[in-house]
């Protein structure tokens, strides 16, 4: 699937996804939230087994929401597609089967943070910048940026971006555990694709889950995980195997 600023490309059982709108520091507009939902979508009815997000350029790996998509918006518009629609799209981003690798190849402010946050594993070039200017615009962080980034942040972190305004380079953002790894300018996709090729060597079904549970930890997914994990092991029993026979030869079912 590839769209003129989102693109996915499924290669080797790695999903790339590429955010491809440098002229705009990689701002994300309302057709850009809609591809990355479908992105996810066309993830999960492939063969990847592990995604790597990244953005074109090396100035910003996203700037966040394009001010200019959203300013012009009434406080409805604002709140039932701008807001709603981009929780639709990062929630499926981070509860993705497959793990999500962040190249932060260019700074991550606002809305580029909160997809950051996204990711399983961040990897940020030593020239970025990370921080959440939203509040100094007279917005908030809403892309779960108060949320999913105190989640897995820790909320102390969040507070010095978001009320204080802090802004973290790429070594203190390691210091910090907002990236877990900081690599020279340039070699980004390099690292990501090393943790990808290990992802690669996992067993790819104990992977999903232990991600699922993982989530689960967080309280990012709790309700699907419960299911998902009742729904396979109902699907494994006996009594479906009998149940559908059942069904198909019209009589009751002998459980």
């Amino acid at each position: 699937m590839s769209d003129s600023r989102v693109e996915l490309v499924v290669e080797d059982r790695i999903a790339r996804l590429t955010l491809r709108r440098p002229e705009k520091l990689n701002a994300i507009d309302a057709e850009m939230v809609d591809a990355l939902l479908q992105s996810c979508r066309d993830i999960e009815r492939s063969d990847a087994r592990v995604a790597i997000l990244t953005g074109e350029g090396t100035r910003s790996f996203s700037a966040g929401g394009d001010i200019a998509a959203w300013s012009s918006l009434d406080a409805e518009a604002f709140s039932r597609r701008w807001l709603r629609d981009g929780h639709d799209a990062f929630d499926a981003l981070a509860r993705l089967t497959v793990p999500l690798i962040a190249v932060l190849n260019g700074h991550a402010l606002g809305g580029g943070l909160e997809l950051a946050a996204c990711a399983d594993l961040r990897i940020a070039e030593a020239h970025v910048k990370i921080g959440q200017p939203e509040p100094g615009l007279g917005i908030i962080p809403g892309w779960s940026g108060t949320q999913r980034a105190a989640r897995r942040f820790g909320s102390s972190l969040v507070r010095r971006m978001a009320l204080f305004g802090e802004v973290f380079s790429a070594e203190e953002a390691l210091a910090l555990g907002l990236v877990d790894q900081v690599v020279a300018t340039g070699e980004g996709p390099a690292a990501a694709e090393d943790a990808a090729q290990r992802v690669l060597k996992r067993a790819p079904r104990a992977t999903e889950l232990t991600k699922m549970l993982i989530n689960a930890a967080e309280g990012e997914e709790n309700a699907r995980v419960v299911e998902a994990l009742a729904g396979a092991a109902a699907a494994a029993s006996a009594d479906l195997v009998e149940g559908l026979a059942a069904y198909r030869e019209k009589r009751p079912p002998a459980f």
